[in-house]
């Protein structure tokens, strides 16, 4: 029988303290609580656009279709990962290419 992460393309998910050690260090961060999509997607392109290659964006949520709509919108300009607090709360990582 096929799992939801078999139809579902969502990027790795992170543990606790990694995703805050990433969060402290980010280059720049995203409010996005509240958000809908698709401006965290518009958002996080422009964030992209405003940082150097290397550097981290960190957009924070609680829509959870941007856990995968936001990393798939930047595609190749960036590496996603996600992180899911367990209260309705997500982070996404994007690590620009």
């Amino acid at each position: 029988m096929p799992s939801i992460d078999d139809v579902i393309d969502s990027p790795d998910e992170l543990d606790d303290e990694a995703a805050e050690d990433l969060y402290e260090a980010a280059d720049l961060t995203q409010d996005m609580m509240g958000e809908v999509c698709p401006y965290p997607q518009v958002e996080a392109q422009k964030g992209l656009q405003q940082i150097e290659s290397g550097d981290l964006l960190v957009q924070e949520t609680d829509h959870v279709p941007c856990t995968e709509n936001v990393p798939k919108a930047v595609g190749d300009d960036a590496d996603a990962s996600v992180w899911r607090s367990g209260d309705g709360v997500y982070r996404i990582y994007l690590r620009k290419n």
